[in-house]
C-alpha cells in the first residue's frame, strides 16, 4: 500500500503545472485555450513505454478498467467469463455488469488462479478468462496462457496488485491479450481512484476507447459534437488531475517495488524459521510484494496468529480478517452469482476455502519502522512457538 506514503513535491509540480498552464480539466477538446496540456494523453503514453505496450487507456477504477475490458471484447448475456475464487469483488461485479455469468476457479498455493482448475471450468459459452495476481505475486501465466490459447479464449490479466512486477521477463498485464490496473488510494502507485486499460491489439483498443467515452471515436477530422459512433457507451474517463498525478506516480514505481521487495525479506528473514509455509511464488516471477503471506497449521492457528499482531498495535491486511469481501465463497449477496452455484457458494470452492483459512497476510510499506519485523516476529512467535 506505498502509492500514497510517497505523494509529495513532484504530484504537487504536476498539478500546478496543470493549472497554471491549462486549468483545463476534462481531457478532450478545448484545443485552444489548454496550451498543448494533455496530462490523461501523457500518463497513457508513459505508461505504454514503461510496460512495452503499444495502446494504453486511462480509466476511473480498476473496476471500470475490467468492464471496459469485457466491453472491447463484447462480452454480452448468454457469455461466460472465468475468474478466480480469491480476488476482490470488483473482478465479479464487472463480469455481472457486462451481463455475463461468473464462472469461479478454485486457487493453488499460490493465492491465485489453478491452471487445472481453470480446464475443468471451461465450456461453449466461456468467452474471457480474468487471472489475477493477488497482493503482487504473479499467477502461472505459462500454464493459463496455454489453455486460453488453445480454447481461443481471450486473456485477461487483473493486475490491479501486480503493476510492477514481471513474470519471465515481461510486465504484468502485458502477457495476456489485455491487462487492467488499479490507481486507487491503497495501490501500489496511487491517483486516488483511476485505472489503465492495456491492449496489444489496435482494434481492440480503439473499441475501448469508444467505448468508455459514450461511444466517441474522437475523430479528428470532426468537431467533438459531430463526433463519428458505431457503438454505444458508459463515462469512464479519467481526468486531468488524476493523469497529473499519474505521471508523478509512475516515476517512483521501480523505487516503490524495490523497496517493497527489500522489506519483505527483512521480515521474511525474521520470521521464516517459525512452524509456518510461505506461500508458493511461481517460476521466473517478479514479485511486486505487497504482502507476504504464509500459511498456519489450522484455520484457529491463523486466527490467533491475527489477534496476536494486532495487539501488538500492528496489522495484517485482507487475510484471514477482509475475506469476506475477497473470496468468493462470501458473495451470496451477488444474485447472479449465488444462483449459478445453486444457492451453495459457502461449500462451492472448499481447496480455495482450506488455503485461505490458514492464511495470514502481513502488509508491506515503503517506509516501513527498523523495528517492524522483529516486532511481527515476536507476535507470531508467541502463538505458534
Amino acid at each position: 500500500m506505498p502509492g500514497f506514503e510517497l505523494i509529495g513535491k513532484e504530484e504537487k509540480e504536476e498539478i500546478n503545472h496543470l493549472f497554471d498552464k491549462s486549468g483545463i480539466l476534462f481531457r478532450h477538446s478545448f484545443e485552444n485555450i489548454r496550451n498543448d496540456v494533455y496530462k490523461v494523453k501523457d500518463f497513457e503514453k508513459n505508461f505504454s513505454k514503461k510496460m512495452k505496450v503499444p495502446h494504453s487507456l486511462a480509466v476511473t477504477s480498476g473496476t471500470s478498467a475490467l468492464r471496459v475490458a469485457l466491453a472491447s471484447l463484447g462480452i454480452s448475456k448468454g457469455d461466460e467469463v472465468i475468474t478466480q475464487s480469491f480476488t476482490f469483488v470488483a473482478t465479479v461485479e464487472a463480469i455481472i455488469e457486462s451481463r455475463a455469468q461468473p464462472v469461479i476457479a478454485e486457487i493453488d498455493k499460490t493465492l491465485n488462479m489453478n491452471p487445472a482448475d481453470l480446464e475443468k471450468k471451461i465450456s461453449k459459452k466461456t468467452k474471457a478468462i480474468i487471472v489475477v495476481h493477488m497482493l503482487g505475486v504473479p499467477a502461472k501465466l505459462k500454464e493459463i496462457k496455454d489453455i486460453a490459447d488453445k480454447n481461443n479464449i481471450p486473456l485477461i490479466e487483473d493486475t490491479a496488485w501486480g503493476c510492477g512486477g514481471f513474470y519471465n521477463d515481461i510486465p504484468l498485464g502485458t502477457y495476456g491479450d489485455i491487462g487492467t490496473f488499479s490507481f486507487d488510494f491503497a495501490k501500489t502507485i496511487t491517483t486516488g481512484e483511476g485505472g489503465m486499460v492495456v491492449f496489444k491489439d489496435k482494434e481492440l483498443y480503439n473499441k475501448a476507447a469508444a467505448w468508455h467515452d459514450h461511444g466517441h471515436e474522437n475523430n479528428p477530422n470532426l468537431p467533438r459534437w459531430e463526433d463519428s459512433r458505431s457503438s454505444s457507451g458508459f463515462n469512464f474517463r479519467m481526468t486531468e488531475m488524476q493523469g497529473a498525478i499519474g505521471i508523478a506516480q509512475l516515476k517512483k514505481l521501480d523505487y516503490i517495488v524495490k523497496m517493497q521487495r527489500q522489506n519483505e525479506q527483512l521480515i521474511f528473514n525474521e520470521i521464516n524459521h517459525l512452524p509456518i509455509k510461505m506461500r508458493e511464488i511461481p517460476n521466473n516471477s517478479y514479485q511486486t510484494s505487497d504482502a507476504l503471506i504464509f500459511f498456519t497449521r489450522t484455520p484457529n492457528e491463523a486466527l490467533l496468529c491475527r489477534k496476536s499482531i494486532t495487539d501488538v498495535g500492528l496489522g495484517t491486511k485482507i487475510l484471514p480478517e477482509a475475506i469476506s469481501w475477497h473470496f468468493a465463497g462470501k458473495w451470496d449477496h451477488m444474485a447472479e452469482l449465488s444462483s449459478f452455484y445453486d444457492n451453495k457458494l459457502s461449500n462451492s470452492f472448499p481447496i480455495s476455502l482450506g488455503i485461505l483459512s490458514r492464511s495470514v497476510s502481513i502488509p508491506i510499506s515503503v517506509k516501513m519502522p527498523s523495528d517492524f519485523p522483529k516486532k511481527i516476529k515476536k507476535a507470531i512467535a508467541k502463538v505458534l512457538g
